[in-house]
């Protein structure tokens, strides 16, 4: 597998999946995270999210291709899981403040 040179957040991000208190690290305190057709606004909600996923779902996520696209880091990722569909392609939009995520929606 070619490793991708991602951004640390966003590097962080998917090397912590199934650790939600790592992944509330690589967020904004106002961020906002989209999957699935629900939002989740802030820290708090966002960690409540994925530690529910991660407990549901038991999904992993190999990134494979990653590019610019005017502010956002768009990161394509094969996910496998106990989910329907599984393996699926999944698109992760990010956008970034700083060293922090400021949004990310997930869409396949």
């Amino acid at each position: 597998m070619t490793s991708l040179n991602l951004p640390e957040p966003i590097a962080t991000f998917f090397a912590a999946e199934h650790d939600p208190d790592a992944l509330a690290t690589c967020f904004t305190a106002q961020a906002v995270l989209k999957d699935d057709g629900h939002s989740y606004a802030g820290i708090d909600a966002i960690q409540a999210f994925m530690a529910e996923a991660s407990a549901r779902y038991n999904a992993t996520s190999v990134p494979f291709a990653s590019h610019r696209e005017d502010d956002l880091q768009l990161v394509r990722a094969n996910v496998t899981g106990n989910f329907p569909g599984s393996p699926i392609v999944l698109s992760y939009r990010f956008r970034l403040e700083g060293d922090l995520i400021a949004s990310l929606e997930i869409t396949a």
